[in-house]
């Protein structure tokens, strides 16, 4: 399903703060070379021209939503640069990089961060300890629900949030399969989110509970077919995958569901957020410098 084009105004009228703007970047060089997770088999054959027409289709499809789409151009040697939601965290016109916990993927930051530099961003500094950037870290009522344990280590949120003033839930991630935090966890508005629970560890459910007054909870196998890997503009759900089950929970809230099948991306363990990093989030900021918040 495909939505009608909206004007951009249109598009976010009653949805998120965001939605309106996202880096991406093509396929050019996407492959599947080494395995830094469980979705990842270097044996596996990617269909490059397939994989080119899915990222075609989830272009056309954010921009049909009223999302405008600005790209950084792909590195040779680089084949995971297309996730960009990793390239690092934004709060207004500055980013802060993330920090790779694995080399292969370390040096597509300095390429992001001159993209930046070109758009007139202000770059900070990454954090001391592996941060994964927004996919380890969404935005969700105006702070951070933020991952740890499988990339991004739990002491980066302390800094980030002495440095920032941002308020930052920091989850523990127990199940290899789910990685990054946006792969269990995608904010629909700032009370409802499409929740796996199968993500979390028990105290990280309950603090979940405590914190989205509205959970769409996904059952094992909308878990696994990444169906939380959405990108939201406006009352527009872009997202892999879709049962009717939770297509019909998802209309009731007053959403329409847009499915771009983007499984070549899903043999290297990313989805339709992961192939975007948004451009127009900002975030709340502490009056006093504050611990990040740790539930594990």
């Amino acid at each position: 399903m495909t939505p009608t084009s909206k004007a951009p105004e249109e598009a976010i009228e009653g949805g998120p703060g965001w939605g309106r703007s996202v880096l991406m970047c093509s396929p050019e060089h996407f492959d599947v070379t080494y395995s830094i997770n469980v979705w990842m088999d270097p044996d596996v054959r990617v269909d490059s021209d397939r994989a080119w027409r899915q990222w075609d289709d989830l272009v056309s499809t954010l921009e049909s939503a009223g999302t405008e789409v600005r790209t950084v151009p792909a590195e040779p040697g680089l084949p995971d640069m297309v996730f960009t939601a990793n390239a690092g965290i934004v709060d207004g016109t500055t980013v802060t990089p993330a920090r790779m916990s694995n080399p292969e993927r370390a040096p597509e930051i300095g390429h992001v961060c001159g993209r930046f530099e070109e758009l007139g961003w202000t770059v900070e500094q990454p954090p001391a300890a592996p941060q994964e950037g927004a996919g380890d870290a969404v935005a969700f009522g105006g702070g951070l629900v933020a991952g740890y344990g499988p990339r991004s280590a739990e002491s980066a949120y302390d800094g980030l949030r002495a440095r920032h003033g941002w308020a930052v839930t920091a989850l523990e991630l127990t199940d290899p399969r789910f990685y990054h935090v946006d792969l269990g966890f995608c904010p629909l508005d700032d009370r409802t989110a499409m929740v796996l629970p199968e993500a979390f560890t028990t105290a990280g459910r309950a603090e979940l509970a405590e914190l989205v007054e509205d959970p769409v909870v996904l059952t094992p196998e909308e878990g696994a077919a990444f169906c939380a890997n959405a990108v939201v503009a406006g009352r527009t759900v872009v997202m892999p995958h879709c049962t009717p089950r939770l297509g019909r929970e998802l209309e009731r809230r007053g959403f329409e569901p847009a499915v771009c099948d983007v499984s070549e991306f899903g043999k290297a363990g990313g989805g339709c957020r992961c192939l975007t990093l948004a451009l127009d989030v900002e975030l709340d900021r502490a009056a006093a410098p504050f611990t990040a918040e740790v539930v594990g």
